[in-house]
């Protein structure tokens, strides 16, 4: 990666901004609920996240797929994919009102604290066949980005 100046961005100027963003096929997820039951929900799935998503009555799949897209697109934004981080390390809670937010865990929170991680902020949709999720992680400032 490289500065708007043409210079290489070092881990010391690490940007303020990253996002990430995920779609997932809904139907895929209800196979893996019909085919792995109770397996897949819990290697995947908060309890919390599987209380909600079961609140829906026929929505389940359609909510698990939108947290899957979620916990997939917090794994993006914040470069976790080689870290070991599980899939329960990241949880997307609902809240009274209505929002959903990141819950981070283990593993997940401590690279995020690592990073400079100071908010994520997170907007999950459905429609059809589709489940998507875009984060947006704001950081600590670590010095000019441009030189």
């Amino acid at each position: 990666m490289q500065t708007a100046q043409g210079g290489p961005r070092t881990p010391a100027h690490a940007p303020a901004l990253r996002m990430g963003f995920d779609l997932v096929q809904i139907s895929t997820v209800a196979r893996s609920l019909e085919q792995f039951g109770a397996t897949y929900e819990h290697r995947v799935f908060t309890d919390g996240e599987l209380r909600y998503a079961r609140s829906g009555g026929a929505l389940v799949a359609q909510r698990l797929a939108a947290r899957f897209a979620a916990k997939e697109a917090v794994m993006k934004a914040l470069q976790l994919a080689e870290t070991g981080v599980g899939w329960r390390d990241i949880e997307v809670v609902k809240q009274a009102g209505g929002d959903c937010e990141v819950a981070l865990h283990g593993r997940a929170a401590e690279a995020a604290q690592a990073a400079g991680a100071e908010q994520i902020q997170l907007s999950m949709s459905h429609d059809g066949d589709y489940a998507g999720a875009s984060v947006c992680v704001l950081f600590a400032p670590s010095g000019p980005v441009l030189s």
